[in-house]
């Protein structure tokens, strides 16, 4: 696997340096060294990057940095909600559990809503 491989399989999997060396339970100067051209990951290492490959961008979550909370339409153009919505849709018992903690919540559709400007 060439270096500029390896970054173009970082860019698709929408991860770091870090984050890839830590899912291959490396070092992140092995990759930046492999990205640099100054080492060469061996076939295991090239292996286990396809698998990640097959995994796809939902293998590295991205966590919140201290960011807002997404607005309905930021929400809906979030691939991990879609992910999400599928997973709940396809497995009876994830439905009854993500129901079970719903429960605490309060519903916002239930929300008074809020009173109309006079003209």
């Amino acid at each position: 696997m060439r270096p500029d491989e390896i970054k173009d399989l970082r860019k698709e999997l929408g991860c770091t340096a870090k984050e890839l060396a830590k899912a291959l339970e490396l070092e992140q100067s092995t990759v930046m060294g492999w990205e640099k051209g100054e080492l060469f990951p061996t076939k295991q290492y090239v292996d286990r990057m396809e698998a990640l490959r097959q995994e796809g961008p939902s293998r590295f979550p991205k966590k919140s940095r201290g960011k807002k909370n997404l607005t309905p339409m930021e929400l809906l153009a979030d691939e991990t909600f879609w992910t999400v919505v599928r997973k709940v849709l396809a497995h009876d018992a994830l439905r009854t559990e993500v129901m079970r903690l719903a429960e605490a919540y309060d519903d916002p559709a239930a929300a008074p809503s809020p009173p109309k400007a006079e003209p």
